[in-house]
């Protein structure tokens, strides 16, 4: 997946960052996810409903309705419990490069995925820290792009659970304000009073 991932990187590009995310935070994100009480809660409903039909007749007559019927019905459970038995998974297919002109991120369960974003088309950088980034001294980069969806929803990708945060960040944020205030002022074409934004990025 890191050569996939690498094959997109241009002849003039330079790496300036490569890596994955904490492993112990990505594995408690993912158990700790929204869907958590959800499922506990659906859970007790259902063997609470199983208890009381156990005790209300012979259980085993009633097995031919209720094993499918459960089945099917504790479907939220499973879906958190599929979760995290892809956790694994996912954090293998999931990798972080940071160049001098975009971002390349990797990732993807059964069908992986590929994105990047050139510099030049992300609006904002932001940092954020969750309760377990905390815990474990890791951060998120949070990279959002100029260009809209058909949807007219603003995209966004994220560099998560990195132990570099910091250093990442500062980068990160240094490179998109640079190429992205060139792209949308070109110093070449200010008037000669105007002496630009003066940035040091050279493409």
């Amino acid at each position: 997946m890191v050569e996939d991932l690498k094959l997109l990187i241009g002849e003039k590009e330079h790496i300036m960052y490569e890596g994955k995310p904490n492993k112990k935070c990505f594995i408690f994100e993912a158990i700790f996810n929204p869907l958590l009480p959800f499922a506990i809660i659906w859970l007790i409903f259902d063997g609470m409903f199983i208890g009381i039909a156990s005790f209300s007749g012979d259980i085993s007559k009633l097995a031919f309705f209720l094993i499918p019927f459960f089945l099917l019905h504790l479907m939220p459970v499973w879906l958190y419990l599929g979760g995290i038995i892809f956790t694994v998974k996912r954090y293998k297919n999931t990798y972080y490069i940071v160049t001098d002109r975009a971002v390349y991120i990797s990732g993807g369960v059964i069908s992986k995925h590929i994105q990047n974003k050139p510099f030049a088309e992300l609006s904002h950088v932001d940092l954020h820290r969750g309760f377990f980034d905390q815990k474990f001294g890791v951060g998120d980069i949070v990279l959002t792009s100029s260009q809209r969806t058909t949807d007219d929803i603003t995209a966004s990708l994220s560099i998560n659970s990195i132990s570099e945060y910091q250093e990442v960040y500062k980068m990160v944020k240094k490179l998109q304000t640079d190429i992205y205030t060139d792209v949308m002022y070109p110093n070449d074409k200010r008037p000669s009073e105007n002496h630009g934004y003066n940035t040091e990025y050279k493409g």
